[in-house]
């Protein structure tokens, strides 16, 4: 998920947040889920689209619903240019990005996550201790 994250750093999920808390996904939630192909492996990502919305990324940006998406977390050096065409999103499904889109596995080759594989959303980072603080 970088940049947000990198490599070896530490966090938080909060597992209860969306199976017992007041806590809906939201658009821009940082969510970790088992991958569908291989259930022995959790992705962190980020929500872009919500059950019943249409996601279209055009030359890199991408449009929710008809509007564009405003990414500032997404550094200019991290986009990419690929496009998907517009596509509509299931019941109990989420379309899901990283935020290092040049590298980034994730709803573009394989598909929308099933509410039913997200178990935690990402909080903050504990490790390494300068990195400290709130995901966002």
């Amino acid at each position: 998920m970088m940049p947000t994250l990198t490599d070896q750093e530490r966090i938080f999920i909060n597992k209860f947040i969306y199976r017992f808390g007041p806590g809906d996904i939201e658009r821009g939630d940082m969510i970790v889920f088992w991958f569908k192909h291989d259930l022995s492996k959790s992705y962190i990502k980020r929500v872009i689209g919500l059950p019943g919305d249409t996601v279209r990324i055009d030359r890199g940006t991408v449009y929710v619903n008809g509007e564009m998406l405003p990414e500032d977390y997404v550094p200019e050096e991290f986009r990419d240019s690929q496009s998907v065409p517009a596509r509509r999103i299931p019941d109990n499904e989420y379309f899901v990005l990283g935020d290092h889109r040049s590298s980034s596995n994730d709803s573009r080759s394989w598909g929308t996550v099933e509410r039913r594989h997200i178990y935690g959303k990402a909080v903050f980072v504990y490790w390494p201790i300068d990195k400290l603080g709130i995901l966002h």
